[in-house]
């Protein structure tokens, strides 16, 4: 019964300009991000979707597809990842909103 014990949540311990103490990247094993570099990545993303969007309406243009489905998968892709850009956003900006309604 002992293994199935459930660990208490503990606080991130923040440093200046480095998100998290190595002593906690050592426990987890990964690293937190901020949300304007996961908003970065994000819109980077989304970009290269449109870019390999363009690339596919092209082969398909010039007939140098190798398959007609590559089009419709990087077209959804593509709509997707500006989908999610746009939530994102709109949640950030939701919360801010929200905060600012905030009488402290």
């Amino acid at each position: 019964m002992e293994d199935l014990f459930i660990t208490p949540i503990t606080p991130l311990q923040f440093q200046k300009g480095t998100g998290i103490t190595e002593n906690d990247k050592a426990e987890t094993g990964t690293i937190v991000q901020s949300f304007g570099d996961v908003f970065r990545s994000l819109v980077s993303e989304a970009a290269e979707a449109e870019r390999n969007f363009d690339e596919q309406k092209y082969l398909m243009a010039s007939g140098q597809v190798e398959s007609a489905h590559d089009l419709t998968i990087a077209g959804s892709y593509a709509q997707l990842t500006i989908d999610m850009v746009v939530n994102l956003r709109n949640k950030a900006l939701e919360a801010y909103n929200e905060l600012m309604r905030l009488s402290i």
